[in-house]
C-alpha cells in the first residue's frame, strides 16, 4: 500500500521524469486538506460501532429473512460474523479515506470477498445494501458541520462514497 505521496513519486521515478507541476498540485490540495480528512476519519472510527450497528438494524428490518432461522445471519455466531465484515469493511474504508487511496481497501479488504461470500453461500446483494446503510450513516456524520474544520467538503464527501461503492460494488 502506498500513500499517495509514495505513489506519485514511484510513479514518476520508474518513468525517469521529475514531478509535474499537476502532480505537486494534487498533493498541495491533498495537504490542505488534511485536517478535514482527519476529521472524517476521526469521526466515522468515533461512530463506527453505531455506524454498523445501525446499518445493520435497518438490514434486517427490510430483509428479515436474513434473521429468520435458515437465514444467512441467523444464530449467534452468524450475526457476529456478519457484524464483524461490515466492522472490517468500514475499518478499511477509513484507511482509504486517510490516506486519499483505495488501494488498501481493494487489495486487503475486497480482493476475493465477493468469491469468500459466494463460496459461504452469504448473499452479496445484501451485503452490499449492508455497506449502503453505513455510507449513508457515514457521510451523515461526516457532513454534520459542528465541531469541524470549516470549509468545502464536497470533494472529500464524494471520495468517501465512492470507497463505500467501490465495496458494495465488489460484494454485490
Amino acid at each position: 500500500m502506498f500513500d499517495a505521496f509514495t505513489k506519485v513519486v514511484s510513479q514518476a521515478d520508474a518513468r525517469g521524469e521529475y514531478l509535474a507541476a499537476s502532480q505537486l498540485d494534487a498533493l498541495s490540495a491533498m495537504v490542505a486538506e488534511s485536517n478535514k480528512r482527519m476529521d472524517a476519519v476521526n469521526r466515522i472510527t468515533g461512530n463506527s460501532s453505531a455506524i454498523v450497528a445501525n446499518a445493520a438494524r435497518s438490514l434486517f428490518a427490510d430483509q428479515p429473512q436474513l434473521i429468520a432461522p435458515g437465514g444467512n445471519a441467523y444464530t449467534s455466531r452468524r450475526m457476529a460474523a456478519c457484524l464483524r465484515d461490515m466492522e472490517i469493511i468500514l475499518r478499511y474504508v477509513t484507511y482509504a479515506i486517510f490516506s486519499g487511496d483505495a488501494s488498501a481497501l481493494e487489495d486487503r479488504c475486497l480482493n476475493g470477498l465477493r468469491e469468500t461470500y459466494v463460496a459461504l453461500g452469504t448473499p452479496g446483494a445484501s451485503v452490499a445494501v449492508g455497506v449502503q446503510k453505513m455510507k449513508e450513516a457515514a457521510l451523515a456524520i461526516v457532513g454534520d458541520t459542528n465541531g469541524i474544520t470549516k470549509g468545502d467538503c464536497s470533494s472529500l464527501m464524494s471520495e468517501i462514497g465512492t470507497y463505500f461503492d467501490r465495496a458494495a460494488a465488489a460484494v454485490a
